[in-house]
């Protein structure tokens, strides 16, 4: 069996077997910070959370296959590894570049959640400035 094939059939299997990996452990452990983000409305933190993961399979396994393809052949057991490193290397800077945007935009709706949260009423008026003209917005009195 030609070596390059070899590589490629290796490749797939670590890179969607790693894929598989990131997704699940991100959607066990993204519940409780999704419930978090979205004040703790539990059904809709599980929906969220389902469609980050098909989002996130999508785009990964889309770029793993679309980066298959290697422009050299592979002709002994170094070039295998080389090859082998750079193209899982570079999955695996694209699955932390996803996460690290994922939880770069979940962590900013957070942020306005809990600053929508925190956030006082507005001061009640203190009084009231009536006919008597007394004040910097009373009407002109009628006389002057």
């Amino acid at each position: 069996m030609d070596l390059t094939v070899v590589a490629y059939v290796i490749y797939l299997l670590i890179s969607v077997a790693l894929t598989i990996w990131v997704a699940r452990t991100l959607s066990r452990n993204g519940k409780v910070f999704l419930a978090d983000v979205l004040q703790g409305n539990e059904k809709l933190a599980d929906a969220v959370n389902h469609l980050l993961v098909v989002g996130f399979y999508l785009v990964n396994l889309g770029f793993v296959t679309l980066y298959l393809k290697n422009s050299d052949a592979v002709a002994d057991a170094r070039e295998l590894f080389e090859a082998l490193s750079v193209k899982v290397g570079v999955v695996l800077l694209v699955l932390g570049v996803m996460h690290l945007g994922n939880v770069y935009v979940l962590n900013k709706i957070r942020r306005r959640g809990l600053m929508e949260r925190e956030q006082t009423p507005p001061v009640p008026p203190q009084g009231w400035t009536g006919p008597t003209g007394q004040g910097p917005w009373a009407a002109p009195a009628a006389g002057r």
